[in-house]
């Protein structure tokens, strides 16, 4: 009880100073605010991003692989040149593996280009033409929410139909429905069958702004070259490792390799992109929190010598309480105390900047996301600022003799 009344008696003598000396208080608080903004901006974009990207990355399937001749990532530059040496995929293989696959729910095949796309006088340029089967819904994530996706039989054969992805029928039809309308794509022309649901962006490409058409059409009317990947999804998440296996086994067999032969191929997944951005994410937040650090420190530095500015105007009033029977403690305390408090005042005010900073971010750059934990957390990181800063002058104030502190002027 006598700690939690040295709290009180603490924090009404911190108020009454900081009330004293409002402009000096003010100009403590300055450091301690950008620091807080600038920890509590980078948490806030880091968890939105997380956000955003964990929501955008899960349209992939963690049960889908993604057979390719190029990893990833992790790749040197000696292995981009050796991968890039191996045998591309064509549509046979695919093929292959849906006969021989037993694990598999759907094999997909897909190859893309870039190009422009002409409704009428209206045009759309740097769209993602996409060659495909009728399983690429399933493994791409998406949804139709117009018309209709490719068919098995679409697939096979060589109809000039299309389905567009939701930036791209707002761009040329601009209200009107798209489907049944024609579009050209390579001075080729499709009809419209379906629309996709909206997706948004990952990493910086919109998954809105595609156009989806027969992989036969595709290889015969637009590039007739090699697969960009061959999308696996498996039949059951139980069994995701036993499906990899049989699909490497199986890509194996189908490219002819030896026993003592390394794969010339690679089998990617979703888990590695959450790896590498999360790697990404973590080299962010570590140039950041030096960055915080260093306004933490120069804010701490101002905290410092402004207590002991105030423990020198004081020391009168510290020999006082000294002499009326104040321990060393209660003096500590009490500085303390008004170091934490300015620090917590100047911490709140960063919040509150923070916060309208968080919401401009998002509605015009990149989602951000001030969550519970990150404000705690910034809170904390002034409050522990305050008591490191306040300990010194703290602890000078406590140490002083009550006879050499009264006889201060």
């Amino acid at each position: 009880m006598k700690f939690v009344a040295e709290i009180r008696e603490g924090l009404g003598i911190s108020w009454n100073a900081l009330i004293s000396n409002k402009m000096r208080s003010a100009l403590a608080t300055l450091g301690i605010i950008i620091g807080i903004v600038t920890v509590t901006l980078m948490g806030a974009a880091i968890n939105g991003l997380n956000q955003a990207f964990i929501k955008n990355v899960s349209a992939l399937g963690a049960d889908v692989f993604y057979v390719s001749r190029f990893k990833w990532f992790n790749n040197t530059y000696e292995d981009w040149l050796s991968m890039r040496k191996r045998k591309p995929l064509h549509l046979v293989d695919a093929e292959a593996l849906t006969k021989q696959l037993t694990l598999a729910a759907v094999v997909v095949p897909a190859i893309s280009d870039n190009d422009s796309v002409k409704y009428k006088t209206r045009s759309a340029s740097s769209v993602d033409i996409i060659g495909t089967t009728d399983g690429y819904l399933q493994t791409s994530g998406g949804d139709i929410a117009q018309g209709r996706f490719l068919t098995a039989a679409d697939g096979r054969g060589n109809q000039p139909i299309c389905i567009i992805g939701n930036a791209v029928a707002t761009n040329l039809f601009r209200g009107e429905n798209p489907i049944g309308q024609r579009i050209r794509i390579a001075n080729q022309s499709f009809q419209v069958i379906g629309v996709l649901g909206k997706q948004g962006n990952l990493l910086g490409w919109s998954l809105d702004n595609r156009v989806i058409i027969p992989i036969r059409e595709f290889l015969s009317g637009i590039w007739n070259g090699q697969l960009d990947d061959i999308e696996v999804k498996a039949g059951k998440l139980a069994n995701l490792d036993d499906a990899q296996n049989e699909l490497r086994q199986v890509m194996r067999r189908i490219r002819h390799l030896r026993p003592d032969q390394p794969d010339d191929f690679a089998i990617n997944q979703q888990d590695q992109l959450v790896a590498w951005f999360h790697s990404q994410t973590a080299t962010i937040a570590v140039i950041g929190l030096f960055i915080t650090s260093l306004a933490l420190f120069v804010g701490g530095i101002g905290i410092m010598n402004i207590m002991f500015v105030s423990v020198v105007e004081r020391t009168r009033e510290i020999g006082v309480r000294k002499a009326i029977g104040a321990k060393r403690r209660t003096i500590l305390l009490q500085f303390l105390i008004e170091a934490a408090c300015i620090c917590c005042f100047g911490g709140l005010i960063g919040l509150g900047i923070a916060w309208l900073a968080t919401l401009a971010v998002t509605q015009w750059l990149f989602p951000a996301s001030l969550s519970v934990g990150i404000v705690i957390t910034a809170v904390l990181v002034a409050l522990l600022t305050g008591v490191v800063a306040g300990f010194l002058p703290a602890w000078r104030a406590a140490r002083m003799d009550p006879v050499e502190a009264l006889r201060s002027e």
